[in-house]
């Protein structure tokens, strides 16, 4: 059974597809006009069993999309951008002059939206095991 994890937006959405054990599965950054055909194809490529959706700028009307496929969940989404730009370094460590440069003065070069995502369903994943 797998996890999505949306973080919605106007112009873009951060994805995620995560398993129980928090393998990531699918990670990317869509155009939002996108969503619909990008959430079939992943309902229809892994097992989705919930949809975790940040309750940040349009999460209203992808909440009415992925109804129509999903069981939702929506959660807080509060410092999560800031948690993912950390965890951005983490995974992609700056390379050349930049890694002089603390990373908390940098800002990643691609959106992290995607990151924001698997955060959402990471945190569900904690919570459900309390």
């Amino acid at each position: 059974m797998c996890i999505l994890g949306i973080d919605p937006g106007r112009d873009k959405c951060g994805v995620a597809v995560l398993n129980s054990a928090g393998e990531i599965k699918f990670q990317q950054v869509i155009e939002t006009a996108n969503l619909e055909s990008t959430i079939k194809n992943l309902s229809a490529q892994f097992e989705i069993e919930l949809a975790i959706l940040g309750n940040g700028t349009t999460h209203k009307s992808a909440e009415k999309i992925l109804s129509k496929f999903l069981k939702i969940q929506v959660v807080d989404e509060k410092h999560t951008t800031e948690q993912a730009r950390k965890l951005f370094w983490i995974k992609n460590p700056p390379q050349g002059w930049r890694k002089f440069l603390p990373t908390s003065m940098q800002v990643p070069p691609v959106p992290v939206d995607d990151i924001v995502a698997e955060i959402l369903v990471r945190k569900f994943l904690a919570e459900s095991e309390k």
